[in-house]
């Protein structure tokens, strides 16, 4: 049995997903793979609530484990002894163990990665800046399997290559991948937008689960039609609710919802044609401005916790993550 960790300096940088696509990975060759992702208390304020990564991992990787085993939190002055009793209690049977830390026990890592006798990888997200190779990178010696750069928009993606391969191979670090950018892994579902604005779903409730690509405002536009609307597929349009004519053209194209701002009443023709179309009406009761700010204002921006999402980040990382490296690394045959 092998223990891989996976880490970041920063939140957000996609931990998770990089996690349930290796594990589906080494899922599909046979192995037995687990998950944990323990919450350590220690002198900086941590949140001590578990989080919806953990259980959506348990469910992907089929674990029988209770959410509570593989996210537990340990506290006290022998955490370490905790961490690793907690730890034995999934290990139990499995081939590979991937273990999340967090962004802020990133300090914390190597005292882990040691007590775990865990290989290691680090995801940074993409950055303008070039890549540099931060001293940190050294406290974790030979336990440091590699690095993997997230969120590469693809016109940048073979630049940042290049150079990121010819910095680490001068420090002697393997870069394991380069993750090109896809905004339908950055997608949030119907439910959770209606959340974040704090609106009603008015119709279409049973499509909650329905992943939303884009956003498209339909406040003060020349073209309200059905050639501007058409420029994004799978959207929520947050159009006015006193604008039915913009309401009706955005559902002639490819519209996930429609997000109605202020207290006009809805139109029945427009509810008509939402049934017709098989679309949600969210009911937000918000300028359009304050709709876009409860989107944008969200901590963590959006979380990878969706079954629909994980064949597209398989091939994804299929062909970006260099599964053989990993293979080596850890020991297994492939």
């Amino acid at each position: 049995m092998v223990a891989l960790y996976l880490t970041s300096q920063e939140k957000g940088s996609g931990k998770t997903a990089i996690a349930a696509g290796i594990g589906k990975h080494l899922l599909g060759g046979g192995k037995e793979v687990g998950f944990f992702k323990p919450i350590i208390i220690g002198s900086q304020k941590q949140s001590t609530e578990g989080d919806s990564d953990a259980e959506f991992i348990r469910q992907s990787f089929f674990l029988a484990e209770p959410v509570e085993q593989l996210n537990p939190v340990i506290s006290g002055g022998s955490s370490l002894d905790s961490l690793k009793e907690a730890y034995a209690g999934v290990s139990q049977g499995k081939d590979v163990v991937i273990i999340e830390g967090s962004s802020e026990q990133y300090p914390a890592a190597p005292g882990i990665v040691k007590a775990l006798n865990a290989r290691l990888i680090i995801i940074e997200s993409y950055s303008r800046e070039p890549v540099e190779i931060p001293d940190g990178y050294k406290s974790f010696g030979e336990s440091l399997l590699g690095i993997v750069l997230n969120k590469v928009p693809e016109s940048r993606r073979e630049q940042v290559l290049s150079q990121a391969s010819a910095r680490l191979d001068r420090s002697g670090i393997a870069l394991l991948g380069v993750i090109p950018e896809d905004r339908a892994l950055l997608a949030l579902t119907i439910g959770e937008l209606v959340e974040r604005i704090q609106g009603e779903i008015f119709r279409g409730a049973e499509q909650s689960a329905e992943l939303v690509e884009n956003i498209m405002l339909g406040a003060n536009v020349v073209d309200p039609g059905p050639d501007y609307f058409g420029r994004k597929a799978n959207k929520a349009a947050i159009i006015r609710s006193e604008r039915p004519d913009m309401q009706m053209a955005a559902m002639e194209t490819s519209t996930r919802c429609l997000v109605l701002a202020g207290d006009t009443p809805l139109k029945p023709v427009v509810l008509y044609k939402a049934e017709e179309k098989n679309i949600p009406i969210i009911l937000a009761r918000d300028s359009v401005a304050g709709i876009i700010a409860k989107i944008e204002d969200t901590p963590g921006k959006f979380k990878f916790n969706q079954d629909r999402k994980l064949p597209r980040l398989s091939g994804i990382l299929e062909q970006h993550f260099s599964f053989p490296t990993l293979y080596k690394g850890l020991g297994l045959a492939s």
